[in-house]
């Protein structure tokens, strides 16, 4: 299985906890990993470039920052250039049809900030609902999540067994993220 995974992250420099899951990334052959921010400093993506790398892989991976309740904003344009009609969606937009993505994404606070009654009300799975549905919309299968919780207070002992569990998490066949 070919894997892609498109990481967004506006300060990846300073990211402590992203840095550590793209990391152990490269430790594996079998995933490639991109960093949206750095490829578009300017903001303006090649569509077609990324069209036709989409298309070579079987999972998508969107690595990022859990940012006011969505993903950074460079991500949100990414979806908005690139997931066009008729290419991903609408009449003849199946291109994405049959591909696998999976969202790994870490947050500031614990995961019981994340559920009914929490700080944030409403669980991760929850909050990642349009993401879900943009991902269905164009025929694609949506994967269950990864999140790295308290990420900004980890250990590197913490972030590194978390990225551990990421590389892991992300080559895992369907049949058993799903099960």
């Amino acid at each position: 299985m070919k894997i892609v995974t498109i990481v967004a992250h506006p300060n990846l420099e300073i990211s402590r906890a992203n840095r550590a899951l793209m990391h152990e990334l490269n430790n594996h052959e079998n995933i490639d990993v991109r960093d949206l921010y750095r490829e578009y400093p300017d903001w303006n993506i090649d569509v077609e470039k990324e069209q036709q790398l989409l298309l070579v892989y079987d999972r998508i991976v969107l690595q990022f920052p859990f940012f006011w309740y969505s993903c950074p904003p460079l991500l949100k344009k990414w979806f908005d250039d690139v997931f066009t009609y008729g290419w991903a969606f609408g009449p003849g937009g199946e291109k994405l049809k049959g591909k696998e993505f999976i969202i790994a994404t870490t947050t500031g606070g614990p995961e019981n900030c994340y559920r009914a009654g929490g700080d944030n009300w409403f669980t991760i799975s929850e909050f990642l609902r349009p993401i879900e549905r943009t991902v269905t919309k164009c025929n694609g299968t949506f994967l269950p999540s990864f999140v790295t919780y308290s990420a900004s207070q980890g250990t590197d002992a913490y972030l590194s067994q978390e990225a551990k569990r990421y590389a892991e998490h992300i080559q895992s066949p369907s049949s058993l993220l799903v099960n």
